[in-house]
């Protein structure tokens, strides 16, 4: 059960910024003893691995805050954060990375299941996010974005080394993170809902 609250943890952490769970885990597994990744996810702790992480994250961190440019970083994340999102959840549950070796094994024996849970867990929270950020860019004319970016980086990382530490702690940070969305998801309906009526209020006074 905490397994799964792990990675549910690290796979929604992965739909907001694909790197943070990734290098959440490899840091904390190659510096501490918070972490200790399954010999076939090791390679997440690797020098070279963590250091890519964190030149991916830096350019995400920047892209992400600028509007305009933001929305083309989510559309190239409609692949990445589905992808990080079930490695995180395949590395929290355990799961053996027996794909090349074995591609039969690994399906007959179900250990796609919880990567594929952690694909749709990133995907849903990755369209959530790529949903709501033109709400924001249209009601704050872009002053906005670097904000809230900023405030799902920071969401990102402590949902990480929550699920990671207290996995019981987790859903209280999915559902904060569901009822932010759907509140900008919510906002954004309300207003085009007005432009609707004002458009209306305008044909009916010229007739």
């Amino acid at each position: 059960m905490l397994e799964a609250l792990t990675g549910a943890g690290l796979a929604t952490s992965a739909g907001l910024n694909a790197y943070i769970p990734l290098l959440a885990m490899g840091l904390l597994d190659r510096y501490t003893g918070l972490v200790n990744l399954p010999p076939s996810w090791q390679w997440l702790a690797n020098g070279w691995v963590v250091a890519i992480l964190a030149v991916l994250l830096a350019v995400e961190v920047v892209a992400d805050k600028v509007p305009v440019v933001d929305h083309v970083n989510d559309v190239v994340q409609t692949f990445v954060r589905p992808t990080a999102g079930g490695l995180a959840f395949g590395a929290a549950s355990d799961t053996q990375t027996v794909m090349v070796s074995d591609p039969g094994q690994f399906f007959s024996g179900h250990q796609w299941v919880p990567i594929a849970i952690g694909v749709l867990i990133s995907l849903t929270v990755h369209g959530a996010k790529a949903t709501a950020r033109p709400v924001v860019n249209t009601t704050t004319a872009g002053f906005g974005a670097p904000v809230v970016s900023t405030i799902e980086d920071i969401s990102s990382a402590v949902l990480s080394v929550v699920a990671i530490i207290f996995p019981v702690l987790v859903l209280v940070g999915i559902v904060a993170i569901v009822a932010g969305f759907w509140t900008l998801i919510r906002r954004r309906r309300r207003r085009k809902a007005e432009k609707r009526a004002a458009r209306y209020e305008q044909g009916t006074t010229r007739i």
